[in-house]
């Protein structure tokens, strides 16, 4: 029984790689279009690798000194930390990549499934979305396990890994955020309410690049911010099983250490299992078939968590059960579902909130931006209701080490709830194809159907984020709680008030950083599109003709897109690091303490209010656009365009690299806490 849990994470590891080749090869065999979709489709892949390679060239540049530093390090770093943080900075470019590659090849064929029915196209998009899950899980179990289990590496040092995935994570969402939102505001502004044409039209000089932005945002940024969200939960949760386990045996043979690692193992089973319930041909069932799968997959890791929390003869070894050990994990999974739908309550066109917002619209772009916000603010209770409820009952079982745990839980079926997500923006691409493709409307009618419910489960994947980002970074947290020793960590102390200004205010300042960021992206991209559309000579009558003279120049948007990134995306990511190390070095352990509790605080509360303000924003257009309020064209979806401008950076740039930064924040603090403690002595 032993040798069946220490390999678990090898068997599902690769299984979940092998998986998602399959999958990967599955789409890639379904058919590709005609030749002006296959040529569009070209352009957008060109784009998107295009922008990966440079980005990856610059963070490669990052990663080296960083990972110079960790190894001169003379406390905390090290030759096998600097190993781990460079193989988890590889493995989450690599996922991200995967991601991207696959879907910009998907979408293409979800459009051509489109024109022979729903279920196919269905089918399609969300075999791409998989590709990304599989991929995700496989790597981050496997990375945890060749360090630990294979090299038998401490977990200071497997910290490492979660360090690299973490920092890769952050420049992957904020360039690809600053990317995509820029094409989208001069698409949207320009595109639709000054020229007056779909922002997907072929007339529109950004339309590629906006294509290009939903993989390298919504896809890759997101595969890079969920790998390190998986990770770090079970780094956290492994460290603090250590801190519990018994004196004279060995780390590796401790339960509660190896614990987390089985539950995310077969977890990737679960959600392999859960992919075969995703099917329809009914669009007004889209979103249940694809939540279907998720409750399948949930469903059946309760029964594999129960097996191993209750029927393997282990242990434990503490004051908590094995039942108390499966509530923590059940009370993860059930939380995140939860907050999954409250978000998608807050979001979705057919619910009240998004609603209330449309009807707003009717009277100017003041009352959008005004009942968004509301909106936005609002939808910040339930969640944290139910984080708080979940840490409290987690608590109540298996103390700091249960909170741990349930956010293994929520994550444990990544694998398809990624899935979910990431088929999203290959289901917006697709109907942009249908559109600059010039198909019949029924294609659109059907991919629209399919985008309409991914903008549904994107939001839920934010939902999903932002819950274990609170978990994994309180988690980290009481880890470095425990490391810091008995010094007073309480509110009375001055210092500790210090770094809770400090850190609550860090939020606010990396939003600000990154919401400017995509603003003069978006100026530069506007001014773009703007001189195409007067310069061009006429653009307007463009047919998609490949050497025409009126053909808009795609490649000079993407290049805007990608140089703007570049440049702004370097000072939010080095905010994210400096900040715990200075204040570590020059306020303290103590102080820094603080800022990791201000800062989880305001984080999570800020990344909920910006995520849902902006998919509400999103959605209540996209219901103008049905034809609710005078529909395209009319005075209300002008003034829900700008809504969703607004919104944009909101929800796809700022607000989901919020969990990322209060995550690296308290790696880096838990990394390097010897080496603050030696510095400061």
């Amino acid at each position: 029984m032993e040798s069946l849990i220490s390999n678990l994470p090898w068997i599902c590891a690769g299984i979940a790689l092998v998986a998602a080749f399959i999958i990967q090869k599955k789409v890639m065999a379904a058919p590709a279009g005609n030749e002006t979709m296959q040529s569009l489709a070209a352009a957008i892949q060109d784009g998107a690798r295009a922008f990966l390679v440079t980005e990856y060239k610059l963070l490669s540049i990052f990663v080296v000194v960083a990972g110079a530093g960790l190894y001169v390090l003379p406390e905390g770093g090290g030759l096998h930390t600097t190993i781990a943080f460079f193989s988890g900075a590889f493995a989450s470019a690599l996922a991200g990549w995967i991601g991207m590659h696959t879907a910009t090849r998907a979408a293409v064929r979800t459009t051509e499934a489109a024109r022979e029915g729903l279920a196919g196209a269905l089918r399609v998009a969300f075999n791409s979305g998989t590709v990304m899950g599989m991929t995700v899980v496989g790597l981050g179990v496997l990375g945890i396990a060749v360090f630990f289990i294979g090299l038998n590496y401490n977990l200071q040092e497997v910290l490492g890994f979660s360090f690299g995935a973490s920092a890769i994570a952050l420049f992957a969402r904020v360039g690809g955020g600053i990317f995509t939102k820029a094409a989208d505001v001069g698409a949207d502004l320009v595109g639709k309410v000054e020229a007056g044409i779909p922002e997907d039209d072929i007339r529109n000089p950004a339309t590629i690049a906006d294509n290009v932005g939903d993989n390298v945002g919504d896809v890759a940024g997101m595969g890079a911010d969920l790998f390190e969200s998986f990770v770090g939960s079970i780094i956290a949760t492994m460290i603090l099983g250590a801190a519990l386990g018994a004196e004279g045996i060995a780390v590796i043979d401790q339960p509660l250490v190896v614990l987390p690692l089985s539950i995310a193992a077969v977890g990737i089973i679960a959600s392999i299992i859960g992919t075969f319930f995703v099917s329809t041909n009914d669009e007004s069932k889209i979103h249940t078939a694809l939540f279907n799968g998720l409750i399948v997959a949930s469903i059946i890791l309760l029964g594999f968590a129960y097996y191993l929390t209750n029927m393997t003869g282990f242990d434990f070894g503490t004051d908590f059960s094995g039942m108390d050990l499966f509530y923590c994990i059940a009370i993860g999974l059930a939380s995140g579902v939860a907050i999954g739908k409250i978000t998608e309550y807050y979001t979705a066109m057919e619910c009240t909130p998004v609603q209330t917002i449309a009807e707003q619209a009717k009277t100017g772009e003041a009352t959008t931006i005004i009942s968004g916000l509301a909106v936005g603010m609002k939808s910040t209770a339930l969640p944290v209701i139910v984080i708080c409820i979940t840490i409290a009952v987690s608590f109540g079982f298996c103390g700091t080490y249960g909170i741990a745990l349930a956010a293994v839980g929520m994550l444990s079926t990544l694998g398809i709830s990624l899935g979910v997500d990431a088929y999203g923006p290959v289901a917006d691409n697709a109907g942009g194809m249908a559109e600059m493709a010039g198909l019949p409307p029924e294609v659109r009618e059907r991919t629209d159907a399919l985008d309409a419910v991914g903008n549904t489960t994107a939001a839920i994947g934010k939902g999903f984020a932002i819950g274990s980002a609170a978990l994994t970074a309180l988690a980290f947290f009481s880890a470095y709680a425990a490391g810091v020793g008995d010094v007073d960590l309480g509110i009375d102390n001055p210092e500790v008030v210090i770094g809770m200004f400090i850190g609550a205010m860090l939020p606010f300042l990396f939003a600000a950083m990154t919401m400017e960021a995509v603003g003069k992206a978006a100026f530069a991209m506007i001014d773009e599109v703007r001189r195409q559309f007067r310069e061009i000579p006429g653009i307007m009558e463009y047919k998609g003709e490949k050497d025409a003279p009126n053909r808009p120049d795609y490649d000079a948007c993407v290049s805007i897109s990608t140089k703007s990134a570049m440049q702004q995306m370097v000072m939010p990511g080095v905010l994210a690091i400096a900040a715990p190390i200075l204040v570590g070095m020059f306020g303290g352990v103590v102080m820094l303490g603080g800022l990791l509790a201000g800062s989880l605080a305001a984080g999570v509360m800020m990344a909920i209010f910006m995520s849902n303000a902006g998919g509400a924003w999103d959605n209540a257009k996209k219901l103008i656009e049905t034809g609710e309020h005078g529909g395209k064209g009319s005075d209300a979806h002008k003034a829900a365009v700008v809504g969703d401008t607004v919104g944009d950076p909101f929800k796809d740039t700022s607000g989901p690299a919020l969990n990322i930064l209060l995550k690296l924040m308290s790696v880096v603090s838990v990394l390097l806490l010897p080496f603050f403690l030696e510095f400061n002595k």
